[in-house]
């Protein structure tokens, strides 16, 4: 396939079709919601997966700012009890470089480790607290 790009003396030049590229949503939180269950289908399957792997696989969308936004993904599916870390992989873009890998959580397990994040982060949050007092 080719794009016609006319030039300015009235003839076509024949060039390669532009690079598809993913749909960008404008809305963040709209985003979140669509994407979430394509990362749950990967959990239930049990399989070690990377958040770029089931992007392209499923051909998720980008988010508004997609160079600073897909990081905050598996922070969410994690608070939610949907994934947990499973080690390290190499990047599908860049085999130099190193990328989370992650596993799914079994189903029934799921709302007992959400509430155990979120138990953890106001431990952690009061903790923090104490140490401010203390140190005014």
């Amino acid at each position: 396939m080719t794009y016609m790009q006319p030039a300015f003396d009235g003839t076509e030049l024949a060039a390669a079709a532009p690079a598809k590229s993913r749909r960008i949503m404008d809305d963040y939180e709209a985003w979140v919601d669509e994407v979430t269950p394509a990362f749950v289908e990967a959990a239930d399957t049990g399989l070690p997966f990377t958040i770029d792997e089931i992007a392209r696989q499923k051909q998720l969308p980008d988010p508004p700012h997609p160079k600073s936004q897909w990081g905050g993904l598996p922070g969410r599916l994690q608070d939610a009890g949907i994934i947990r870390h499973y080690g390290y992989g190499p990047s599908a873009r860049c085999r130099r470089s190193l990328v989370y890998v992650w596993i799914g959580v079994p189903a029934a397990h799921r709302e007992a480790v959400a509430r155990r994040r979120r138990e953890d982060r106001a431990a952690r949050r009061a903790a923090r607290t104490e140490q401010r007092k203390a140190a005014a």
